[in-house]
């Protein structure tokens, strides 16, 4: 299939002006194909007769009528079909086709139920699926206004992104939309079970399957209340009004994304549907996500990018713009520090790797590049880069200029220059020298505090290494004379980096915390003074963002082989029983266990690790015996499922029902225990049976791929394999959690053979199954454990010789980066 260059979509837009789609969807024709018609009038801006090609990937072409006048439907040619010698002046394309239902989150998505089976549809048309749905001219500039109709079986509800009517024997029709783009038209049909309610004259829902109904009706008045907060408080912010005629939150099966933002009706992966106990952290990350979503109907849908190379223009705005309306508007005040503990390292991470692109790159040739792009530069390290301008600009002028380039645009589409001359226009700062500086380069800069002169009479001095201007606090603390292991701020000096001259301090504090608050990106070193105060206070600093910015510093400082991996575990086994943020814990033990005890340290020092993290959590379940604190104790069950080195505890735990002291076990703690089980060989085909007739919904079955997967057996090796490389069966989750369960450290001998396997193999199905299982292959089934220079040898002759598809070439150039990265680590650990 041809991808779209830019110069082609440039070409387009320059001939055509596309006016009107009416398509109409016939859901009712089996479980393999729906039909699709579509109408499309356009307009030819040439003076003389011109070439083009409308976008569309069938099952079946069965008639193209341009003008009224049949064209062969033998001429698509992959997923063009050309229009030839078109005259100036106003056309009506018709195209009837049978579409394929998707098994992989892409284009029209097809799911049944397991615990009721029941079937949902729904869209997911971004970046260039548009085209799997119904045929059009797919590229983000040419807006159009939309009728939808569709048909679908008895029982089913339609949502689409205008308010949608039944006219009767199945048959639904939406309401015209204002001029949007292609990938933002959306669908999702089935026995929805819905909560509605009106806020500010517009008709509000929420919406999920059948089968959730009860974890959905347990949590409508939190999510109605986020929506309705995050809702009022962007009519604050903009002064331009929601621009929809509803506003419906549908939560779907096997979602790729976290969230798309659809106007009047955003999809999201509906394990947003707790059907298990969760922490207030994943309730605020649920809260950060409607309030993110929410904001791209302004930035995103109202104001829509000219071309795929300002992606960031939707994603930083929105990433920047949910965790700041979050924090404002609803309970959850404190997502800044999970976004420095969660979200900002995946910017750092990816900025470090050869991939790394500009926030704002100018180079996105086709759609293909483009969706490489969406990763932890274009949400992470843009939103982190907007924190910055705001505090560099002050909040009254950056909304101003926002407003600005909201009115200047709204319907239509802008640029980067757009953005940044409207952003102008509200201040006297120069912005554009400031865009160039920090969404033109690419790389982290990194912060060093350098203090001098006597004591009485010190000065600081921020070493910068990299070329970015920051505006920085500098926390010094000084030790608690009342208590050794606390800290306190004694002052938080604002600074300008790099400096004209050494900041007086004073005498010397104990501790200097460079980005105290977290308002810029850098990577942050201490002095050696400060390192040896927070090795023993840092659980005694009292902002959990500045312990954020401190755990993320020592972090930074174990991947570049600064601080030995070892080190960072007696750090975290030193304070983190003391710690209350949920965000950190999770954070932190998380870093731990994945990266540093999986893959920093050596097989041999491995079980030390997980006995370290094992009685790290002990101590953190003892602590939160009185039951005051039950999403720390949860976290902490958690993690002393994943790090178990020994079957007892957790198998009886199993076999209780509960912890002892709570939680009891729900359906998502018994398949943690489970895969811990399964993989440590306490767990055999008859148990796993057992929990699935038990919970047998899409989770439990993914619960079960996963344990089956993770026996330490060479038939279940076998089978796992042959499903997600020999097979196309699997859907996208189902492949994710079979890959999830396949590479366990504790089973590096038995799965060794599969490792050369893996990248021909890998490179064959994401050839033939496409991006987002190209993406699941190259996230998941990487043989992650695998630290040795013998791996890293295969994949580098893989992305040589192979040929891989875009997304899964990406994929594995970053996963080769990181596991060239752990080798260094351990290297710089033996010297």
């Amino acid at each position: 299939m041809s991808v779209l260059t830019r110069d082609e979509a440039q070409t387009r837009a320059r001939l055509l002006d596309v006016h009107h789609y009416a398509i109409d969807l016939d859901l009712t024709r089996g479980d393999e194909t729906f039909d699709s018609r579509t109408v499309i009038r356009f307009t030819v801006r040439e003076t003389d007769s011109t070439d083009t090609f409308v976008e569309v990937k069938p099952a079946e072409l069965r008639s193209v009528t341009l003008d009224g006048h049949s064209l062969d439907p033998a001429g698509l040619a992959g997923n063009r079909l050309a229009l030839k010698d078109l005259a100036p002046g106003e056309h009506e394309l018709r195209v009837e086709a049978a579409m394929r239902y998707s098994r992989t989150g892409e284009g029209m998505h097809r799911f049944t139920d397991p615990t009721d089976g029941e079937t949902y549809v729904y869209t997911q048309l971004f970046l260039d699926d548009v085209q799997r749905v119904f045929a059009a001219f797919d590229q983000p500039d040419l807006k159009a206004v939309f009728d939808l109709a569709v048909t679908a079986p008895q029982g089913w509800t339609v949502l689409a992104n205008g308010v949608t009517e039944h006219t009767g024997d199945g048959h639904w029709k939406a309401a015209t939309t204002p001029l949007i783009s292609t990938y933002l038209v959306a669908v999702a049909a089935g026995p929805w079970h819905s909560v509605r309610t009106e806020h500010r004259g517009l008709p509000f829902g929420i919406h999920c399957r059948r089968s959730l109904a009860p974890y959905l009706d347990a949590d409508a008045d939190e999510l109605l209340e986020v929506t309705r907060d995050c809702f009022d408080r962007y009519h604050e912010k903009f002064t331009e009004p929601y621009p929809f005629d509803s506003y419906d939150q549908a939560f779907v099966p096997e979602f790729n994304a976290g969230a798309m933002e659809n106007p009047g009706l955003v999809t999201f992966r509906d394990e947003f549907v707790f059907r298990s106990a969760v922490t207030d952290t994943e309730r605020q990350t649920r809260a950060m996500v409607i309030a993110h979503e929410m904001a791209h109907m302004w930035f995103g849908d109202l104001v829509t990018l000219r071309w795929w190379d300002d992606i960031w223009l939707n994603e930083s705005f929105a990433e920047y713009m949910g965790y700041q309306t979050t924090a404002e508007a609803t309970r959850f005040t404190d997502t800044w520090t999970d976004f420095g503990v969660t979200r900002k390292p995946w910017g750092y991470d990816a900025d470090q790797r050869p991939s790394t692109h500009p926030v704002a790159p100018e180079n996105v040739e086709d759609t293909a590049s483009a969706l490489l792009n969406f990763d932890g530069i274009s949400y992470a390290k843009g939103a982190s880069a907007l924190r910055q301008l705001v505090a560099w600009l002050g909040e009254k002028d950056f909304l101003a200029g926002i407003n600005t380039h909201i009115d200047r645009h709204k319907f239509a589409n802008a640029t980067l220059a757009d953005f940044i001359d409207s952003l102008a226009a509200a201040t006297d700062r120069d912005v554009h020298a400031w865009a160039d500086a920090w969404l033109r380069t690419t790389g982290v800069d990194t912060l060093t505090p350098r203090v001098t002169g006597e004591n009485g009479t010190r000065a600081l001095t921020v070493d910068r290494t990299g070329t970015r201007p920051h505006r920085v606090a500098a926390g010094l603390y000084d030790q608690d004379l009342t208590d050794e292991g606390r800290l306190t701020l004694r002052e938080r000096l604002d600074l300008d980096v790099p400096q004209s001259e050494p900041r007086p301090i004073g005498k010397r504090p104990a501790l200097v915390v460079l980005n105290d608050g977290d308002l810029s990106y850098a990577k942050v070193r201490f002095d050696a003074e400060s390192f040896q105060a927070l090795r023993t206070g840092l659980s005694g600093l009292p902002d959990p963002l500045t312990r954020a910015v401190v755990w993320n510093a020592l972090r930074d400082a174990v991947r570049d082989g600064e601080l030995p991996a070892g080190a960072y575990l007696d750090i975290a086994r030193a304070h983190l029983p003391y710690e209350t943020d949920l965000a950190l814990v999770d954070g932190v033990l998380a870093f731990a266990a994945v990266q540093v005890a999986d893959r920093y340290v050596t097989p041999e020092q491995r079980p030390a690790a997980l006995a370290t993290l094992t009685d790290l959590c002990r101590d953190l379940i003892r602590r939160t015996e009185d039951g005051d604190h039950p999403g720390l104790r949860l976290i902490a069950v958690r993690h002393r499922i994943a790090t178990a080195a020994h079957p007892d505890t957790i198998a009886a735990w199993l076999a209780d029902g509960t912890v002892p002291g709570g939680p009891e076990l729900d359906p998502e703690l018994r398949w943690r225990i489970l895969t811990r089980l399964s993989v440590l060989g306490a767990a055999d085909e008859a148990a796993i049976a057992a929990e699935l007739a038990n919970d047998p919904s899409a989770t439990g079955q993914e619960g079960a791929a996963r344990c089956r997967a993770a026996l330490p057996d060479t038939e279940a090796k076998s089978r796992a394999w042959e499903a997600m490389f020999a097979g196309d069966d699997l859907s996208n989750y189902l492949f994710t959690a079979t890959a999830q369960g396949f590479w366990q450290p504790e089973q590096a001998d038995l799965v060794r053979d599969y490792v050369p396997r893996y990248y021909a193999e890998a490179v064959a199905v994401a050839a033939r199954r496409g991006p987002a299982i190209a993406e699941a292959a190259g996230r998941w089934a990487f043989p992650v454990h695998a630290v040795d220079a013998d791996n890293l040898r295969l994949g580098q002759e893989c992305l040589t010789d192979a040929a891989p598809i875009p997304a899964l070439r990406r994929k594995l150039a970053d996963q080769l980066d990181d596991l060239a990265r752990a080798l260094r680590v351990r290297e710089a650990d033996t010297r």
